[in-house]
């Protein structure tokens, strides 16, 4: 693991200016002609590079980054022991990283938690549970707690498992859901080998937390499956 740190005092003169100088202004301006969603991974990852490293040439170390993990996302959501693997990363800039992973995740979450009907706004619910949990190396189940108008009561992990199972108590789920005065929820969980093909076990879990939320007047609207690959609904799959 390298040192993050980086030298002190004013700005370089155009003498002793290092070479990748004039392409990270390049690459700033690229990002403000095109957009973020016009660049490859590396090539937006090395602008996050340049701000969290920025006495260092990051071109080669994004590429390496994406290589090693697969994609921009995938790097954000890599653990810190696994970054540390990368040469040129130091312990700072592993928690760079991972601010900008929250920040990410916060974002997302903040665009679902308007004063709106949650069912609403599908696509960004989608977006925001792919953004938290589609890249975590553990199985993680999440509620989204709703009330009567269908609006973000809250958003909790529940549980969290090993790297293909999540022990889950649908009384615990109902005692929660009572303790928040909801009256809807969204059970989301993610499969970390990115498969998100539901098992025999996701379909009788939520089967049971239906069959006990119905006489308490509790609606289970859907429970949603998150992988690299992409998402699948039981709802959809006329499986709840």
């Amino acid at each position: 693991m390298v040192d993050d740190k980086t030298s002190g005092g004013g700005g370089l003169s155009e003498a002793v200016k290092p070479h990748y100088h004039g392409h990270r202004e390049r690459a700033r301006d690229r990002f403000n002609t095109v957009g973020g969603d016009a660049l490859a991974d590396y090539e937006l990852l090395e602008l996050l590079l340049h701000i969290i490293l920025p006495q260092k040439d990051t071109k080669q170390l994004a590429k390496e980054l994406i290589a090693k993990f697969g994609s921009f996302s995938e790097v954000l959501g890599a653990t810190p022991r696994r970054l540390a693997e990368v040469k040129g990363l130091g312990a700072i800039s592993i928690t760079h990283l991972k601010v900008a992973q929250a920040v990410a995740q916060r974002y997302g979450r903040d665009q679902i938690v308007a004063d709106k009907p949650l069912l609403g706004s599908w696509s960004q619910l989608i977006d925001y549970c792919t953004a938290q949990m589609a890249y975590e190396t553990i199985e993680q189940f999440r509620i989204l707690f709703l009330d009567k108008k269908n609006r973000l009561i809250a958003d909790e992990v529940q549980q969290t498992g090993t790297v293909d199972h999540t022990p889950v108590y649908p009384r615990e789920v109902i005692r929660r859901t009572l303790e928040l005065s909801a009256t809807a929820l969204i059970l989301v969980h993610n499969h970390p080998s990115g498969d998100p093909a539901p098992s025999s076990a996701d379909v009788r879990m939520t089967r049971e937390i239906a069959d006990i939320a119905k006489p308490l007047g509790i609606t289970l609207h859907d429970h949603i499956i998150i992988g690299k690959s992409g998402h699948t609904s039981l709802r959809a799959l006329k499986l709840l």
